[in-house]
């Protein structure tokens, strides 16, 4: 067991893709803490496939190195505010923060996001201005920035008086002094030896640990991993465990593991403030206390914000379904999401009248796109709705989520941008030009945001960049927020998708899909160029004759279709729609299949609207 005043615990927290995970990266290679000869790889952190194909984190992960005599316990969090209920639970974990912020960028929506987490807990800070190698680096301009927002956030005159540490992620490079940097990160580890506090809990006190993370093994079960909030643990000692809702069981602690580096190695022992690994108790989850048996005292239940975005998950009905997938059932869907509820504490889901239909809640799109990618690639098909804003009523008046909303375009494309999100009642706050950039910060409603990012890069030419994260909730701003205005081709038939049925519709709109696809009545494979929908036979053949004709050998060119992402996808819904999703397939296809029980369906929404 290291001495108290050894151990250094710090959370890394950052605007998505400011480089927390490269900077773990270089702290975990210059400390010593791998062989010469032992093979690394980048962003050794993110291990999930995810993670490594969109260059995000987006789950905690926490390691540990040794400098000097010290300990220092690091854990990554995600930057993203879809994944804020990691980031909330991380901060029970540690004493201080490392603020990674661009040189370039500055500070982002979740810069704020992530920072008013730490502020909130009293956690020491120290700003590291990254990427000081870049051309276009501005670090002055940057600490400036990030001095308003502490004194925005209320932080307190500790808080204030931060610590800067400049450095470069990519070249494992840190100094005191912008424009002189050192060679290696020692800067850094020295800053946070010297401004990070030490843990303060009694190691004589009885036990109590808070499950802040949860991993699995196979052979070990759940494991547990939090932070020793004061006493001492052993392997095989009896705890109890005091769940979320206050009830106690007994258990016995099998296996006890430390951290070195990206290794859990097994430790006899651990003590208050040490960040530890718990296998051998069933049925914990995240939140729970493990305390001493002969005095069981509870800590605070985690708070966590709570879900600004639904949607709804059905099992798959398409003609298709069952072809390509390996899980297709309502109870394998049911028993998925529960094991999702385990680790995620930011998910809700509930029950419809339906047994094949559940309503799942969550922070954002991103969020709720990475549970469905995940399920695919376990091999689920299932169907979804549109993602669906959840309406608040708040001392009696309907509130909505609104979002803070930061885009950089070129200056002509400016006028567009703004009639855009004009007509998706957002409301300017800020405007900076960096010399034929512009930088524009909106508040918007969360429903304005839902389709616009594909609207967005067409506006920018692909040049624009838009980040947002949740603000608060606001008085609601009536229907026809945001949408989609265009109609869709819908197919008329099932078979296969034609060159000739394709090249007979192209000028009706743009195409989804290929010429070889295969295709069901009610499947969506395009989007019309007026705001109404069409059925359309894809499928058509060219009718075979023996009169030969002069423009038989003319070459035929087809207009690029254009292919979604499940984010895309996502987007794109309407409201009498689905996104079905199969491990190798993404189609869009209307709620009803069949075009009259379509059209009576329509009829008599209209009825029952005029009627009310």
């Amino acid at each position: 067991m290291h001495a108290r005043d050894k151990i250094k615990n710090i959370a890394i927290i950052a605007h998505v893709d400011h480089g927390k995970t490269t900077l773990v990266d270089q702290l975990l290679r210059q400390s010593g803490t791998f062989r010469e000869n032992e093979a690394l790889q980048e962003r050794a952190m993110d291990s999930n496939d995810l993670e490594r194909e969109r260059g995000i984190t987006i789950l905690a992960k926490n390691t540990s190195i040794h400098y000097k005599d010290y300990l220092i316990n690091i854990v990554d969090t995600p930057g993203h505010a879809d994944f804020g209920g990691e980031v909330e639970r991380i901060m029970k974990m540690v004493d201080g923060v490392l603020l990674v912020v661009d040189s370039f960028e500055g500070c982002m929506p979740q810069t704020k996001f992530v920072l008013r987490k730490a502020l909130e807990h009293q956690l020491q800070p120290i700003v590291v201005v990254n990427k000081i190698d870049r051309p276009n680096a501005r670090p002055t301009e940057v600490i400036d920035e990030v001095l308003e927002l502490f004194i925005e956030l209320e932080a307190n005159d500790e808080q204030l008086d931060f610590p800067v540490v400049y450095a470069s992620g990519l070249q494992g490079k840190s100094s005191l002094d912008p424009d002189v940097q050192g060679d290696t990160m020692e800067a850094l580890y020295e800053a946070i030896v010297r401004h990070i506090p030490s843990p303060t809990e009694s190691v004589e006190k009885p036990l109590q640990f808070q499950v802040t993370l949860m991993d699995y093994n196979e052979y070990l079960g759940r494991i547990a991993i939090g932070r020793v909030n004061r006493g001492q643990i052993r392997q095989g000692q009896p705890v109890a465990v005091i769940t979320r809702e206050g009830g106690t069981k007994h258990a016995r602690v099998e296996k006890l593991f430390g951290f070195q580096g990206l290794k859990r190695i097994e430790v006899p022992e651990a003590g208050a403030g040490d960040i530890v690994a718990i296998a051998g108790i069933k049925d914990i989850n995240i939140g729970e206390t493990i305390a001493d048996p002969a005095n069981p005292e509870a800590l605070p239940v985690l708070k966590i914000d709570e879900p600004t975005l639904q949607m709804t998950f059905l099992v798959n009905n398409s003609p298709f379904a069952g072809r390509e997938g390996k899980w297709v059932t309502s109870r394998k869907l049911r028993e998925r999401l529960d094991k999702e509820l385990e680790t995620d504490v930011s998910l809700r889901v509930e029950e419809t009248d339906s047994p094949d239909a559940f309503i799942v809640s969550g922070r954002g799109e991103l969020h709720l796109g990475i549970l469905i990618e995940n399920m695919r690639r376990e091999g689920f098909e299932i169907q979804v709705s549109k993602p669906e804003v959840i309406i608040k009523t708040i001392d009696g008046q309907k509130m909505e989520p609104i979002e803070r909303l930061i885009i950089d375009i070129p200056e002509e494309s400016m006028g567009a941008v703004m009639e855009s999100l004009g007509t998706r009642k957002a409301e300017m706050v800020n405007m900076t030009n960096n010399g034929g950039q512009v930088r524009l910060e909106f508040l918007i409603p969360a429903r304005g945001l839902i389709g616009y990012r594909t609207h967005f890069l067409t506006l920018t030419r692909g040049y624009g960049i838009m980040n947002h994260a949740f603000d608060s909730y606001g008085p609601y701003q009536g229907s026809g927020v945001g949408g989609r205005h265009q109609g869709v081709l819908v197919s008329s038939e099932t078979g296969v998708a034609t060159l000739y049925g394709i090249l007979s519709i192209e000028d009706r709109g743009t195409l989804f899909l290929e010429p070889g696809a295969e295709v069901y009545e009610g499947m969506i494979v395009g989007e019309h160029n007026r705001d109404n929908d069409i059925i359309v036979n894809i499928c058509k053949e060219k009718q075979l004759t023996n009169v030969r004709s002069a423009t038989k050998e003319d070459t035929v060119k087809m207009k690029t279709p254009r292919l979604y992402s499940l984010e895309q996808a996502l987007e794109y819904l309407n409201d009498d729609e689905y996104c079905e999703i199969t491990p190798k397939s993404i189609r869009l296809r209307k709620k009803i299949l069949n075009k009259s029980e379509r059209e009576r369906a329509e009829k008599h929404r209209k009825l029952s609207e005029a009627n009310s």
